[in-house]
């Protein structure tokens, strides 16, 4: 089996680039699934129904999210409604959504697991407990399983991986949007890398408006920041190609691409 991963979608440049690179990746490298980070695909944070189905529609599998996913807080109440997006496992007991789901792909079920690190992060369960807990349920039914760690620090996400290393087939690091060029396969088969990067313009700081950015680390106060519209786009992602009967990974490869002009009016 073999997945593409794609980076976090930054609003509406982000699903714009998506839509205009994926059927070219698609026929490139043959994928059997797509896995997309949605988190900030709403205007920069958070996802809203719509968003949702429109990612679906341009033949993304499955969505994973992360700490902007209650942003959007009309989308509460919708998210139970979206059987192929997947919230952080380690929200407490109670909290709406699913954190980990097993999917079918051309009769080779795979898991999905999102965990959320907690360096610089909202008060969270431990990841690595809530991982421990649940891929031994989850290897129960598929060999393979993906985890999508969305997390600011390096180090906790490498940790984590190591930590994993044999038991799941990939850890994937989302949420800084910089890809990082550290992709490898563990010694005990489990690919990784510490971050897949983004899905925006390419000329911003991670996605944002250059200006916004720079003036609240000017200032050292608060600034509402807004997906960058204009200039070039950047699409970053990776492909893994695994062994369906041991879940292994054979084959890592990062995508890195930088597309002609975007101009967009919407977020």
């Amino acid at each position: 089996m073999k997945i593409l991963f794609i980076g976090d979608i930054v609003g509406r440049p982000g699903r714009s680039i998506v839509r205009e690179i994926l059927p070219g990746l698609r026929k490139e490298f043959s994928p059997d699934i797509v896995i997309a980070n949605g988190e900030n695909a709403a205007a920069g944070v958070g996802i809203t129904k719509k968003i949702y189905d429109e990612l679906m529609n341009y033949g993304i599998d499955v969505i994973t999210m992360g700490n902007h996913i209650w942003d959007r807080k009309d989308f509460v109440p919708d998210i139970n409604s979206c059987p192929n997006l997947v919230r952080p496992a380690n929200y407490p007991d109670g909290v709406p959504g699913i954190g980990h789901r097993i999917f079918n792909a051309d009769k080779v079920k795979y898991g999905v697991i999102n965990l959320l690190g907690r360096i610089f992060m909202p008060c969270i369960n431990c990841p690595f407990r809530t991982a421990d807990s649940l891929v031994p349920k989850m290897k129960a039914e598929a060999h393979i399983v993906i985890v999508d760690f969305h997390g600011e620090a390096t180090s906790e996400k490498n940790a984590f991986a190591w930590f994993m290393d044999g038991k799941i087939s990939a850890v994937i690091g989302t949420h800084t949007h910089v890809q990082t060029s550290d992709e490898r396969i563990l010694p005990q088969g489990t690919a990784f890398i510490t971050d897949v990067g983004m899905v925006g313009a390419y000329d911003s700081i991670i996605g944002v408006q250059k200006e916004q950015i720079i003036k609240r680390f000017w200032l050292s106060m608060p600034e509402h920041f807004e997906p960058e519209k204009k200039g070039r786009g950047l699409f970053n992602g990776l492909v893994i190609d695994f062994d369906n009967d041991s879940g292994k990974a054979k084959e890592i490869k990062r995508i890195y691409r930088i597309t002609e002009a975007i101009s967009v009016t919407e977020g």
